[in-house]
């Protein structure tokens, strides 16, 4: 008996719900007994219905047919659902439920979603670069500095990784200050330097240049030459 109840329940078949609908309902304007109307409309279309009315629709659901069909026109008017015009193999026409602007409305959602967190994460790594910068400088920074920073940011589009990684390699040349991180940042930019590996990468290419330069330099001049000077390039 269990084994044909289960061939039974297979036979009846399975619905796809999207999970950003389960997730998302509310925030595009729906309440449970839209969503769950909805997903009777997706149930139906899965097994062949285009067009349920408002009667079958009611017949699954709790509520009377008048409201399935006051829902389904909010649900029109919210563009959640709409109803499109097709054609059978002997060219009769009919019309058809369509899900598209339901779609169209969460991928939006995914998209402000995306930016938020971008947002979010740009808003960190900023809060983030001006502490590491003020604790390398081990002083506050001045309005300029913090000027000079935010340009770095939004005008120049430099990834906060590679700042950061621009302020390392100041530290390693004993070179700190603003200026001099932004001749590098400049350099990067210039050999389209994207990441903090190929960052370190030009950084360890310098180092190995200004090495071979050393001995040339001691013979020229007693006084000390920087191992890692980017202002010379």
């Amino acid at each position: 008996m269990g084994k044909e109840i289960l061939a039974i329940w297979m036979k009846k078949g399975m619905i796809s719900i999207p999970q950003i609908l389960m997730t998302h309902y509310r925030k595009i304007g729906l309440d449970e007994v839209e969503l769950t109307l909805i997903l009777q409309v997706i149930s139906f279309l899965e097994e062949g219905k285009d067009f349920p009315t408002p009667e079958e629709l009611s017949e699954r659901m709790t509520i009377s047919a008048d409201r399935c069909a006051q829902i389904l026109k909010k649900l029109i008017q919210q563009q959640c659902l709409a109803i499109e015009e097709g054609h059978s193999e002997d060219h009769i026409r009919y019309e058809k439920y369509s899900l598209k602007p339901l779609w169209l409305k969460l991928a939006d959602e995914l998209v402000l979603d995306q930016k938020e967190e971008e947002l979010t994460t740009m808003f960190v790594n900023e809060n983030n670069l001006y502490t590491i910068f003020e604790q390398e400088f081990g002083r506050p920074l001045s309005p300029l500095e913090c000027e000079t920073l935010a340009m770095w940011i939004d005008q120049d589009e430099h990834d906060a990784s590679i700042i950061k990684a621009a302020l390392r390699e100041a530290v390693i040349s004993g070179k700190l200050n603003f200026r001099y991180i932004d001749r590098i940042l400049f350099e990067w930019k210039k050999n389209n330097i994207q990441t903090v590996e190929q960052a370190r990468q030009q950084g360890n290419k310098f180092r190995q240049y200004q090495r071979k330069q050393i001995p040339n330099k001691k013979a020229k001049s007693s006084k000390e030459v920087p191992i890692y000077n980017w202002l010379e390039q």
